[in-house]
């Protein structure tokens, strides 16, 4: 049992489907089928059976996955070890990272770091922020980037804060907003809070949600359109300076703020990738945002 069956094994696992693991793995699904009985033969057990469902794992095969995916850990973490050995900043940096954030400031950062560090290579996942801090706490990922503020144990650097608005096509009277078409988003449950708080302190009716969509991108188009309005935080409304804005406060008057943190375990700041990437966001990235501002 070598490296390349760990990966079969933690692939089919994932996804309880010999097709799909075939397809990811770019293995035919014989060669597949074949691997694993010679599996099963080597072992003298049974490792998995076919149902109307997929596949299931027999007790015996459960073990062997459990196996697999601790050996592929410990793989990993020498590959990087002997990568650090290196003077140079060098490997595969796992990044976990909010998807708004993903879609709006990622790309430029990464094309900044990578002109740096050419030789680091970027593993991606994007999700919502409580998305992000489950990857974090799987150690799926050596650093996160989250929106919003929500507990997390290990170390936490504030990359930027930005206003929240009610944005519109046309002038809207604030006041009157629970009689204007609303249109609404799915967002992450901490934005969705904060956003819901601020109504609460400012109006005592429910708003006139017109419309629900699932991305923010959606949600921003329909505003152009002068379907209704609705309320975003900052860092979406970029180029759309013909848009009326009005940003929302509490109701002290205090400004409110949507908070975008690194967040990760210092363990990790021992790997030379992780590290740069750590200073690369605190001093290069702030630099940049500061001479923009």
């Amino acid at each position: 049992m070598d490296e390349k069956d760990w990966v079969i094994l933690k692939t089919i696992y994932e996804d309880r489907n010999i097709t799909k693991a075939s397809e990811r793995l770019y293995i035919s699904q014989p060669s597949l089928t074949y691997r694993i009985k010679q599996l099963e033969k080597e072992f003298g057990v049974k490792i998995l059976s076919r149902g109307k469902k997929g596949v299931e794992f027999t007790e015996q095969g459960e073990y062997l996955v459990r196996y697999a995916d601790n050996m592929l850990s410990i793989l990993e973490k020498i590959k990087e070890q002997l990568n650090n050995m290196d003077d140079k900043v060098k490997g595969t940096l796992k990044l976990a990272v909010s998807r708004i954030y993903a879609r709006y400031e990622l790309p430029n950062i990464l094309s900044l770091f990578l002109k740096k560090y050419p030789e680091v290579d970027i593993q991606l996942k994007t999700g919502f922020s409580s998305v992000v801090y489950q990857m974090l706490h799987r150690e799926e990922a050596h650093v996160g980037i989250v929106r919003g503020n929500q507990d997390w144990d290990g170390h936490k650097v504030l990359i930027s804060e930005e206003k929240v608005y009610v944005v519109s096509k046309h002038p809207i009277d604030i006041s009157n907003l629970p009689a204007i078409p609303r249109i609404n988003y799915t967002t992450d449950l901490s934005l969705k809070d904060l956003i819901d708080s601020w109504w609460k302190q400012t109006f005592d009716v429910p708003p006139n949600i017109t419309m629900e969509v699932d991305l923010i991108d959606t949600c921003r188009e329909m505003v152009i359109c002068g379907l209704g309005y609705a309320i975003v935080p900052e860092i979406c409304l970029k180029g759309l300076d013909h848009l009326y804005k009005y940003e929302i406060s509490s109701k002290e008057g205090s400004p409110i703020r949507r908070k975008t943190w690194l967040i990760f375990r210092n363990s990790v700041l021992d790997l030379s990738k992780v590290s740069a990437f750590v200073d690369f966001i605190q001093t290069d990235y702030k630099q940049l945002i500061n001479g923009h501002s």
